[in-house]
């Protein structure tokens, strides 16, 4: 039995983190079984999740799961695509984890407002004479991070128009399929299903997820594959709630 370790249910997600929604999603398309705990990122073995216990193995990083998953189980997970269009699932993916990531970070980390509403709730158990301390130096970390990024450098407009260029390509690639590559989910629809959800969730507003929900055929996207990988979790209520 594999053990993912992640965050777990928040913001209006069933998975706080889009790198632990694409690796659990790529279990559920695997079909393995394997049960879910809560952790925090110095548990895992690169300070980060998620991670997988898997009988007795330590992989970390998604990337370095999904290859572990198709090494040790023989799952691959872009059958039935040219070699072409693998090189292209990998290159959109690498769009997502290295542009649009980062758009979602600045909008859930580093807007005050947001970060007060969820990220800053992390450091609830904190004790209570540093729980403020723990906050401004995490917040400060990532926002350093942000800016090491390269968006983070870009007045708060101009780094949501980069990265709707970024949305504008997944939509484009995605046209009036049901997903990115075809009719048959792959590898990189994790991937973009985690980050899509994370900037569309209705618990957070921002001008990121206005200009987000601009394009149709990807907002039915998330809605279909929260649908087909998460059918217990109410998505489509909150929105409509929202």
């Amino acid at each position: 039995m594999i053990t993912l370790y992640g965050f777990g249910i928040g913001f209006g997600l069933p998975e706080i983190s889009p790198f632990v929604t694409k690796t659990e999603v790529q279990l559920k398309m695997a079909g393995l079984p394997y049960r879910k705990e809560r952790a925090m990122p110095p548990a895992s073995p690169k300070g980060q999740l998620p991670f997988i216990d898997d009988d007795g193995e330590a992989v970390a990083d998604s990337t370095f799961i999904r290859a572990h998953i198709e090494r040790r189980y023989g799952f691959d997970f872009d059958a039935g695509l040219s070699l072409q269009e693998r090189a292209q699932a990998w290159a959109f993916e690498r769009m997502i984890e290295s542009h649009v990531y980062w758009a979602l970070v600045g909008a859930r980390w580093v807007d005050p407002v947001n970060f007060a509403k969820g990220p800053a709730h992390f450091f609830d158990g904190a004790p209570e004479h540093n729980r403020e301390k723990l906050r401004e130096d995490a917040q400060f970390r990532v926002a350093e991070n942000y800016l090491l990024s390269g968006l983070g450098r870009h007045a708060p407009d101009d780094d949501v128009d980069l990265a709707v260029r970024s949305l504008f390509a997944l939509s484009v690639q995605l046209g009036d399929k049901a997903y990115l590559m075809g009719n048959k989910p792959c590898g990189v629809d994790a991937t973009a299903f985690g980050a899509l959800g994370g900037i569309l969730t209705p618990f957070f507003e921002s001008r990121l997820r206005e200009r987000a929900e601009e394009f149709p055929n990807l907002r039915a996207y998330v809605d279909r594959m929260m649908d087909q990988y998460y059918p217990e979790f109410a998505w489509t209520k909150l929105r409509e709630a929202a």
